[in-house]
């Protein structure tokens, strides 16, 4: 009864998004306020039944009700209770469940928090948002029905879930991921608002930019974690891959990257209109085409969900619909968004414009390396792999001039800068970050390391850069105590530029000089790398809840001294009949002690893989801090301030 209701739910929300998507257009169309007033309620009835539906799926998922098809594949009743829970999002439909409900969740955040906003632009943007929950719920009651039974034959156990999704990692990794993928949603009905009605200015861009932050910082964070949780999970050592659901992550991700920056020109000088706006189409787009790969089959990954072409032509013709549809009103509306402001070759906005063109590069290397393979492979031209090295290559490249105009940026003033004035600070900065790097670099006796001593400096650079720039504004505003008048999205900017040089270092360092050695031990073996001593002290069998397996102790030592005791599994799954890897990790800022168990060999003997990889951690906390600058700017006064002027109380008449 209780999937029925779930089901029923999904059919009510199917119809109040018809509704979202036509009748506040119609009214913004029409400058009639009655049918605009009916989005707000509409949006928050919405979200409220797409979570009556998901609370029924994890419902069904609690009491182990096999009847229900998605149960029965994805669950087991020996499965821990969180982990049940964790599987309701585990698979294709559920995973798209959680889809729209987070997508819901953004169309009445908007809703209950735009007051700020005119009353006719908050009827387009919900319109807009309305028709692209119409797609997904028609997708998911159509394609992707998660409550349907298994009756009147149902099984007596399930198939369990997927071992790699029984992490702790997998539990927040896909809600982060999906508020920043559907997050963009919001960045992109704002852009179609402003295309239908003809309105660019600051405001617009200030009402924006915390939207476009706020799904930035959740990807960011997505990313993040799904990071971590692969290094932790599946046992290589590894913390990114390429891997073709790795790119369709990362591509919004530069895209919102750029989009921020460019949301900040418009906002500050009017400038950079008609680009903001491509851009924020772009981020939403890659979004979808990120979920058309992930279930459409077309790519194999350990992420992917589905093989069902007939689920990948329904996301293909929506995502055809989507940038096809917004791509023609911006060709007809781009008259509206010329910008006027004027601005020298040295400027802010062309160095800002800049790194723009370097995201944007780095978005089509990603785009074209994941998805050429495809196309060679459809055309009858055999099958190719582009892969880590390439990737490595060009990244390399873009990097440097990437990280050199972050640095450069802030000091630079808007509309027109002049040289000698920067001449000496930043030549000094310059030359500190080349020396700090060449210094770290001699502590390792390898001063000739190019990938670390271009990571380091690069790192240093922007970091050195960031802080000369708080020391001008400090000497500007008199002192340290004038520092508590900067904007809050300055500080954010800061950290977000102190989180990425932290990040840069965390990957030049880990790829120089990680170390590691596959070897085979007997209790009592042990093995030296890198100055560290392990000590294989004890293999035990393993039994948890719902897996067997080996579980191997490990004492390590340096310079004669323990230094930690390791833990490290080899997990057999019995219903999926699947082996996972559980790594045993001993984190400090500067390394990590890493070491995962193999197969059990004759003697008796197992084979190990060890690792020491300095400053892996570096990559997670530079990305952590940079959503902590995301977090920062969102905090900033003048996005919870209101339009002012008439367009305040009406708003029909300016966006007519």
């Amino acid at each position: 009864m209780i999937a029925e209701v779930g089901h029923l739910a999904l059919c009510f929300a199917l119809a109040l998004s018809l509704i979202l998507a036509l009748f506040p257009l119609y009214g913004s169309y029409k400058g009639a306020a009655g049918p605009v007033l009916l989005a707000r309620p509409t949006a928050i009835l919405l979200f409220l039944l797409t979570a009556v539906s998901f609370a029924a799926l994890c419902y069904a998922f609690w009491i182990n009700d096999f009847t229900v098809a998605y149960v029965a594949n994805n669950s087991n009743s020996m499965l821990p209770w969180y982990y049940r829970l964790t599987a309701v999002w585990g698979s294709h439909e559920g995973s798209m469940l959680l889809w729209v409900l987070m997508l819901s969740g953004w169309t009445a955040a908007v809703a209950l928090l735009s007051n700020s906003l005119p009353l006719i632009l908050q009827g387009r943007i919900l319109g807009v948002l309305g028709t692209v929950n119409l797609g997904f719920y028609a997708f998911v009651l159509l394609m992707s029905n998660p409550f349907e039974r298994t009756l009147p034959f149902f099984p007596v156990d399930g198939r369990d879930l997927n071992p790699l999704l029984q992490d702790f990692g997998m539990i927040i990794h896909p809600p982060l991921l999906y508020m920043g993928y559907v997050g963009f949603a919001v960045s992109f009905a704002f852009a179609i608002a402003a295309l239908l009605g003809g309105r660019f200015d600051a405001n617009w861009a200030r009402w924006a930019r915390p939207w476009t932050l706020a799904a930035w910082l959740f990807l960011t964070l997505g990313i993040m974690l799904g990071s971590w949780w692969a290094y932790n999970e599946l046992g290589w050592g590894g913390w990114w891959f390429w891997d073709p659901v790795e790119n369709a992550s990362l591509m919004p991700w530069l895209v919102g990257t750029a989009l921020i920056h460019s949301l900040a020109v418009t906002e500050k000088r009017g400038t950079f209109k008609s680009w903001t706006v491509l851009l924020a189409i772009a981020a939403f787009s890659l979004s979808l085409l990120g979920a058309f790969l992930v279930r459409s089959g077309v790519l194999v990954s350990v992420h992917a969900f589905a093989t069902d072409p007939s689920r990948g032509l329904f996301l293909l013709a929506f995502l055809l619909v989507v940038v096809g549809g917004s791509l023609l009103l911006y060709g007809l509306r781009m008259h509206a968004v010329r910008s006027q402001a004027r601005y020298q070759l040295f400027s802010r906005e062309v160095l800002l414009w800049g790194n723009n063109i370097f995201l944007l590069t780095a978005t089509l290397v990603v785009f074209l390396g994941t998805l050429y393979p495809l196309f060679h492979k459809e055309l009858g031209l055999g099958s190719i792999s582009i892969g880590e090295p390439f990737f490595n290559s060009i990244f390399q490249y873009l990097a440097v001039p990437f990280a050199l105009l972050l640095g450069l940026a802030p000091w630079v003033r808007w509309k027109q800068q002049q040289w000698q004035p920067l001449l000496k600070p930043l030549g000094l900065w310059l030359v500190g970050a080349l020396v700090l790097a060449v210094g770290v670099l001699s502590m390792y006796q390898s001063p000739a390391a190019n990938l670390a001593l271009l990571g380091l400096l690069l790192g240093a650079w922007v970091t050195m850069a960031t802080i000369g720039e708080i020391q001008q504004k400090a000497a500007q505003l008199g002192g340290v105590p004038g520092l508590f008048k900067l904007q809050a999205s300055h500080w954010g900017m800061v950290l977000g530029h102190l989180g990425f040089a932290m990040l840069v270092v965390g990957i030049a360092m880990t790829k120089t000089f990680s170390v590691e050695k596959d070897v085979r031990m007997k209790i009592g073996d042990s093995v030296e790398l890198n100055g560290y001593t392990f000590l294989l002290s004890e293999v035990y069998a393993l039994n948890g809840p719902n897996y067997g397996g080996q579980a191997a102790e490990l004492e390590v030592f340096q310079h004669g001294e323990k230094v930690t005791h390791l833990h490290a599994e080899k997990r057999f799954y019995p219903v999926t009949r699947a082996v996972m890897t559980e790594a045993a990790v001993h984190a400090r800022l500067s390394r990590d002690l890493y070491v995962a168990l193999g197969e059990e060999l004759s003697g008796p003997s197992w084979a190990l893989r060890v690792y020491v990889k300095p400053y892996v951690r570096w990559i997670w906390l530079g990305a952590i801090l940079m959503a902590l600058g995301g977090l920062v700017s969102l905090s900033d006064k003048r996005y919870r301030r209101k339009a002012s002027g008439v367009n305040a109380e009406t708003g029909a008449q300016a966006h007519a």
